[in-house]
């Protein structure tokens, strides 16, 4: 039988990464976010914090995220250390999702596993003040460095997924379901997605 994988995208306090998580420990089945950085740093023997610096970013014409020298190795020369982290990671997680069931949060996992039958693709957003009140209470900034963080966070989230998919981020279209995580308690939203995978 096919494996069951749940994409999940998500604006940047909306507590996406946080349902999935907590939906992840509910089915009992794995969650990947931050896991993949360290997956593919042991596929390309590329430190996981040098990886980090470019993860759900666009390459940047300017100038090189990573140390100059290990940009400009042979294997990367004149390709950006984000199209290769995200060549390699599309590839982790296409074998990921052939080999278990599993909750994958960002870096375009919906648009990479367009093909697949049973994956669910999911949306999760909010209000913006609700969301600058989240990364208030969440790192403790005052409501200022909050909305800046929150309209950096998604402008990054955006321009990350139009460069590598030439879809619009939040085009519903794209997606099995889109909640709006102000209007419903935690628990509400894990019943709705857990009904979703046991369909």
């Amino acid at each position: 039988m096919s494996k069951q994988v749940i994409t999940i995208n998500r604006t940047y306090g909306s507590n996406g990464r946080l349902i999935g998580k907590a939906l992840s420990e509910r089915l009992n089945i794995p969650f990947y976010d931050k896991e993949l950085i360290e997956l593919v740093s042991q596929e390309c023997n590329i430190p996981a914090k040098e990886l980090e610096k470019v993860d759900e970013k666009r390459a940047n014409q300017w100038h090189l995220p990573l140390k100059e020298a290990m940009q400009m190795e042979p294997q990367y020369h004149f390709r950006p250390m984000n199209d290769v982290l995200f060549d390699v990671q599309s590839t982790v997680i296409r074998d990921l999702a052939e080999k278990e069931d599993c909750i994958i949060v960002g870096r375009c996992a919906d648009y990479v596993l367009q093909e697949k039958k049973n994956c669910h693709r999911v949306f999760i957003y909010a209000p913006f003040d609700y969301r600058v009140q989240t990364v208030i209470h969440r790192l403790d900034r005052n409501e200022t460095s909050a909305k800046r963080l929150v309209k950096k966070m998604d402008k990054e989230r955006r321009y990350y997924y139009e460069y590598f998919t030439d879809r619009k981020w939040m085009d519903m279209n794209h997606y099995d379901l889109c909640i709006d995580s102000s209007k419903f308690s935690e628990t509400a939203i894990l019943d709705i997605l857990e009904t979703l995978y046991l369909k």
